[in-house]
């Protein structure tokens, strides 16, 4: 074996032991996974479809499965998996099942159905465990620990043994009076977690067993089909030649992998396989080169519509619809990897490095600008047809539209396989093998554009039909599992081949190991989400993210952006060895409401999305961040370079990911928030702009190597063209600031359809002796009475000898959570302190014309001296 390929065998070897399971049985055991993996997948596919309430209607026999049911199943089947394909110790036998692993297995499922059998009897004792519940609640939470330490290792077992310890040793005076609680007992605890939906059956699992498995089983079949080779050769086709061009070939492989995968390190292998080696081989160190991929790959995960299957998550948490969920992420996602491609071409021009040999071609430039011109035609158009040509089905046959749809794409596909078909297929080339000259881009995009179909079909589901997310992935994977199957018979005999059988067995092999993949993908994720689910319920049943609150508002002394550094530090801390799902699980439970409650201490009021994607690119950012980075390990094992070292200059490529969360915490513009559709394109193109400066000062290089002051100039104009509202508050503050007595008439002074700050101060709910201050803001609906306007916004305020009083809003109200704040019950009364209303203020765009300017002269300067070098 030479060193290339014992390096992506050892890469590959990482992948199965953190993603997929490293265990392969020989004998009778061979199919025992493979088997039990494709049973899951069609269970998934089949809870996912109509087919339950189909063959309930026809042969009266309920085979529906409800929510809550397929929760229990979906952990069950991953809980045995685990134990099958994850060998629970390293010196453990991978060619066979011990008998230990056979028992831990099916007590995990036992402690499963035993909530699916007697669902019934443990809803009459509701709350009151018997000692059958305990037994079966407690091999159900040890077997899962195990679980999660076989197929994800030690850090999330850690996480969630300090919180269960924490549950029940809350109350103990060795903890400072602070994080104290009144603990629980081992019956409430163990009811809490496991025979209820209220921890391990949770939201978290829920999603999974809904949302997550048929997004993932998706892209595994589309990859399994081919759709990952393809992307690759596109990628190198159209950019292989320039400078660095294998390194750019690489960002744009990982971003169009990470449109369907849900692992950075599964994305760090799948295309760092083949880009590392020609990265090294074109002159790039195998740190960068490692690097390089490990920032595209961990970019991946924050890139719509899938981010490593968190969306769904991120839009339950926050009761955001998923589409807006796509388009609040869409911005920072395109400016981070526009921004990558940008460092990997200062990287080359760094280190003098030239591209791939490009194939010869006739055709002058004319043909060539031509040719794009007719691409960027034929997308728009596609793109509008999919847009408006299937809006106008639904609107003119509202009752054929899915029937014309589905007629209309089989029709799609069979033109472009005929055009598929005219060309050879792609070979999956081995890493090593010399590149003489790069493939032809045009010929190589015909034959893979009709894996863009289901694509479509899942984009036109969601945004079109308005489907929920579950049913808009199951017929895209639908669609995907028809073009596995088709593709190659379909191919075969439109190129008159007389063997169709074995190109139809190759498209079954190919779906079968697509299902096989997807199932082994989900085993960590389902038991992550599984485990996650406990720390949501600790944080339900205990409010243990208060006790974090007030931790960070300690450390931070108040002060709001080192609030926020704190909290990025936290979150990095905590996703460190995660997946991508209980990653985001983690962080959100602990950290987002440290953020929004604190926040709105200092008077920051920040969109609830704001939040979650904040901490979400901090804790994803832990894959390539020492010590545990396990992209930045898969990818040192591929490039045979040090992993700290490729950690470190990964993380340094991701600087310009790691500055986004900041800008759109306090711009939340950038998540297109309240904004049209053409200033929307304005904050795209001065985002991209600002984010290549901020690439260039961090990278000490722009035209020519900069000089200190450059870079220094290069990051102020960064910073004022991603938030030039910063000035702006410096010379002309964005309120007017209104004593609370006042609140009645200035909130009659309103317009409709207006919002008012107000600050609230009052005593603590948990120490009445301490008084505390929080920022709400009221939205003020048609012109009235103030005092009638602010009841009908869930408020109502008293004012009395000068003091603006608030009542304690009542349940269901939009301020109810004030209630668990403030102590309404305490002598000292909770007042409205301030209000404050929105000036009218000058465009804070002005502030780019000094930017631009001093940017102009930095160009000037940076091009005489570049001219100079070069002669």
């Amino acid at each position: 074996m030479t060193e290339k390929h014992a390096a992506i065998h050892e890469a590959d070897d990482l992948v199965a032991q953190v993603d997929t399971g490293a265990r392969h049985p020989a004998d009778w055991q061979r199919n025992l996974i493979p088997v039990t993996a494709f049973v899951w997948a069609l269970f998934q596919l089949y809870i996912a479809s109509n087919l339950p309430f189909y063959l309930t209607d026809v042969t009266g026999i309920s085979v529906i499965v409800t929510n809550s049911n397929a929760r229990l199943i979906h952990l069950a089947f991953a809980m045995f998996l685990a134990a099958m394909a994850f060998p629970l110790f390293r010196a453990s036998p991978r060619d066979r099942i011990p008998l230990y692993d056979w028992l831990l297995g099916l007590l995990g499922v036992a402690a499963c159905l035993y909530i699916l059998v007697f669902r019934n009897e443990i809803a009459d004792r509701a709350g009151l465990p018997t000692t059958s519940d305990l037994v079966m609640s407690s091999i159900g939470m040890v077997v899962l620990a195990i679980s999660v330490y076989r197929a994800l290792g030690l850090p999330l077992v850690i996480v969630a043994m300090v919180f269960i310890a924490y549950v029940f040793f809350g109350h103990s005076d060795f903890l400072p009076d602070v994080v104290q609680w009144k603990g629980a007992s081992f019956g409430k605890a163990m009811w809490h977690y496991w025979m209820q939906n209220e921890g391990v059956f949770g939201v978290a699992l829920g999603v999974s067993a809904t949302l997550i498995f048929l997004f993932v089983l998706f892209g595994s079949i589309l990859e399994k089909a081919g759709a990952g080779n393809y992307f690759i050769k596109i990628a190198f086709a159209l950019l292989g030649h320039l400078r660095g061009g294998p390194a750019k070939a690489a960002v744009v492989a990982s971003a169009l992998s990470g449109l369907y995968s849900g692992s950075s390190i599964a994305n760090t292998v799948t295309t760092g396989t083949f880009t590392i080696p020609l990265m090294k081989r074109t002159g790039f160190p195998p740190e960068k080169a490692g690097a390089v991929e490990v920032a595209s790959s961990t970019n991946g995960q924050l890139t719509p519509p899938v981010m490593g299957a968190a969306a769904f998550l991120i839009s339950e948490f926050t009761g955001i619809s998923y589409t807006e969920i796509i388009k609040h992420a869409l911005v920072p996602a395109l400016v981070s990897y526009i921004a990558l491609f940008y460092i990997v071409h200062l990287e080359a021009r760094k280190l003098d490095l030239r591209g791939l040999p490009k194939p010869p071609s006739s055709i002058n430039f004319a043909g060539k600008l031509m040719g794009f011109l007719a691409g960027f035609i034929g997308i728009s158009v596609l793109g509008i047809i999919v847009y408006y040509g299937m809006g106008w089905i639904k609107v003119a046959i509202p009752g054929a539209a899915f029937t014309v749809v589905v007629l209309g794409s089989a029709a799609t596909y069979l033109v472009l396989l005929w055009l598929a078909s005219r060309h050879p297929d792609l070979e999956v080339d081995p890493p090593d093998a010399p590149i003489t000259e790069l493939p032809r881009a045009g010929a190589t995009a015909i034959t893979g554009l009709y894996y863009i179909l289901p694509i479509v079909i899942l984009i036109w589901c969601i945004m079109i039909e308005r489907l929920s997310p579950a049913l808009s992935a199951f017929w895209a994977t639908i669609a995907m599992i028809t073009v596995a199957l088709t593709q190659h018979p379909i191919k075969a005999i439109m190129r008159g081949n007389a063997d169709v059988g074995a190109a139809a067995r190759r498209g079954v092999s190919e779906w079968v190991d697509g299902m096989i993949a997807g199932s082994r993908n989900m085993i960590g994720i389902g038991v992550a989400t599984g485990a996650a689910g406990i720390i949501v319920g600790t944080i339900s049943l205990t409010g243990a993210h208060q006790v974090v609150g007030e931790f960070v508002e300690f450390l931070s002394g108040g002060h709001l952006l080192l609030m926020l550094v704190l909290v990025a530090i936290m979150s990095l801390i905590l996703g460190m060895g995660l997946p991508t799902t209980a990653n985001y699980i983690v962080v959100s439970s602990l950290m987002a409401p440290v953020i929004v409650a604190l926040g709105a201490k200092s008077g920051l009021i920040v969109p609830l999305i704001a939040v979650h994607l904040f901490v979400f690119y901090f804790g994803i950012l832990a894959d390539d961040t020492p010590p545990v980075g396990l992209a930045a390990f898969a990818a040192a094992a591929i490039s045979r370079a040090d992993p700290i070292k490729t950690g470190i200059q990964g993380f340094a490529y991701d600087i310009r990911t790691a500055l986004l969360p900041f800008l759109f915490i306090f711009n939340t513009e950038l998540l297109l928030i309240d904004v049209s559709p053409l200033k929307g394109v304005f904050v795209f193109v001065t985002a991209v702009i600002a984010m290549l400066l901020f690439a260039a000062a961090t990278q000490g290089f722009f035209l020519t190597r900069n000089r200190i002051w450059e870079t220094a100039a290069l990051l102020v104009v960064a910073f004022t063209l991603f938030r030039p509202g910063f000035w702006l508050d410096q010379i002309d503050p964005p309120y007017i600031d209104r004593p609370g007595a006042e609140i009645h008439q200035v909130v009659g002074a309103q317009p409709a359809d207006s919002q008012l700050r107000a600050s609230i101060s009052g005593p603590d709910f948990n120490d009445p002796d301490k008084r505390i201050e929080t920022t709400i803001v009221v939205p003020l609906a048609a012109v009235g009475d103030g005092e009638a306007r602010l009841e009908e916004s869930g408020i109502l305020v008293m004012v009395d000898n000068g003091q603006a009083v608030l009542e304690e809003p009542f349940p269901g109200t939009p301020f109810e959570s004030l209630g668990r704040e403030f102590d309404f019950y305490a002598d000292d009364p909770v007042t409205v302190s301030m209000v404050q209303v929105a000036k009218q203020r000058r465009p804070k765009e002005l502030f780019y014309i000094p930017a631009l300017l001093v940017l102009v002269v930095i160009v000037i300067l940076q091009r005489g001296r570049a001219a100079r070098e070069v002669s």
